[in-house]
């Protein structure tokens, strides 16, 4: 006599609630929150490093490396930004940590100052709307193109007189 062969079958009552539970990960997992990081990796050791009086622009750069940007107005200061975001699926990233370090020189090239700023300086700008609104007067699209036509001579110029 031959041993009958038993195969083990899976009811559907299983195997429908593993599908659910494949279909639950996968959307679930499509709404994990994004970690972002921009700009400057800050090593607070480092930074920490630099000090007015004792340092100047070359060693800065050998300790920091080049900086994120310069000063506007004079090459003076150096900005080393560092941001961290969080972002949950297709929703903007919000910051959740932000360093500034500003190093000011002074005319000689060494350190004069060391500042730090976080996250307190971020700004939430919220449009309103499509438009900006603007202070001033307000024209159609017809007085924009055809406004100046007649006007005789720029402002300003003299008359001829």
């Amino acid at each position: 006599m031959l041993m009958p062969i038993h195969e083990p079958k899976l009811s559907a009552r299983p195997v429908r609630l593993i599908v659910a539970g494949l279909a639950l990960a996968l959307t679930v997992s499509g709404c994990s929150q994004l970690k972002g990081r921009q700009g400057y990796v800050v090593d607070p050791l480092l930074t920490e490093a630099i000090t007015p009086g004792v340092d100047n622009r070359e060693s800065v750069e050998k300790t920091l490396g080049r900086p994120t940007f310069v000063g506007q107005f004079s090459n003076n200061e150096y900005y080393y930004v560092s941001r961290e975001t969080r972002q949950l699926a297709f929703a903007k990233p919000r910051p959740v940590d932000q360093q500034v370090l500003r190093v000011r020189f002074d005319p000689a090239g060494n350190v004069a100052a060391v500042d730090r700023t976080g996250l307190e300086l971020v700004s939430r700008i919220s449009p309103d709307g499509d438009k900006t609104p603007t202070l001033g007067r307000h024209r159609s699209f017809f007085e924009d193109i055809f406004g100046n036509i007649g006007a005789v001579g720029a402002p300003g110029a003299p008359t001829g007189q």
